[in-house]
């Protein structure tokens, strides 16, 4: 039951603006909750990298004295992968295109976090 509503979020978290390309709910331990990713996209190492990237960058934040980590953004030329806690057992992980307007998918995805977080 849960699954379907991580589903249905994901889902809708794609559909809340064109710039957002794929998202995927990972455990901490990087194994795949629930995903919303186009076919031929290897989950397993999506998940194994963004549970690795989040952690990374929390550590990096606790250690050069940043406060709490808020998100992790990976950029390439061919658009963004951006990372964030859902919740203490979860990262919500999210492809963006290129020209994404990141202010608004900031929001967006910190609100699909605080909801899948609840969830969880």
């Amino acid at each position: 039951m849960r699954t379907d509503q991580f589903q249905k979020m994901l889902v809708d978290l794609n559909g809340s603006t064109s710039d957002i390309e794929a998202s995927a709910l990972i455990s901490v331990d990087g194994l795949m909750m629930s995903s919303a990713m186009p076919q031929g996209m290897d989950e397993d190492r999506v998940g194994a990298m963004s549970a690795a990237l989040l952690s990374m960058g929390e550590r990096t934040a606790r250690e050069l004295a940043r406060g709490k980590l808020d998100r992790v953004l990976v950029q390439g030329e061919d658009g963004y992968v951006i990372m964030t806690s859902a919740g203490e057992e979860a990262v919500l992980t999210v492809l963006a295109r290129p020209n994404a307007k990141l202010g608004l998918i900031f929001l967006d995805i910190k609100r699909a976090a605080q909801a899948l977080g609840k969830i969880i």
